[in-house]
């Protein structure tokens, strides 16, 4: 499994969107080819279907393990490298339900919550003017 995250999150933007419409078409060969012949690159679409093996694999892990749980190690590996703003950004732009981005976003940077026991003391400061004194 953890080659196979290394391997998608090497791809970048195209394969993240390769392993949703992997999973959203369930299974439709011509919503694969449509974007296996984007992920071509110069090949085009020969290059794509070159590709074309591994959505039976790619079936079989996200039946597995589920969608969120693959993005959420594909982005944990690619935050080793990129920048998180970048990511988010990414993220933001992804045909994916508002809940699925949040949880995301919070798996790669989670909130800390900081509790302190210290409270700041207020202390009273008197301003005294010079000139009523008499040295």
């Amino acid at each position: 499994m953890d080659e196979l995250v290394k391997k998608i999150a090497g791809l970048g933007l195209p394969g993240i969107l390769f392993v949703i419409a992997t999973a959203t078409s369930g299974g439709s060969v011509a919503a694969v080819v449509a974007m296996l012949s984007s992920l071509g690159g110069p090949l085009g679409v020969l290059g794509g279907l070159g590709l074309l093996g591994l959505v039976g694999i790619l079936a079989e892990y996200i039946a597995g393990f589920g969608v969120e749980n693959i993005l959420k190690l594909i982005y944990t590996e690619r935050s080793k490298t990129e920048s998180v703003r970048f990511i988010f950004k990414e993220i933001q732009e992804l045909p994916i339900t508002d809940d699925l981005k949040l949880k995301l976003k919070h798996h790669i940077r989670p909130i800390l919550f900081i509790e302190s026991e210290e409270v700041p003391v207020l202390k009273t400061v008197e301003v005294v003017d010079e000139e009523q004194f008499t040295y």
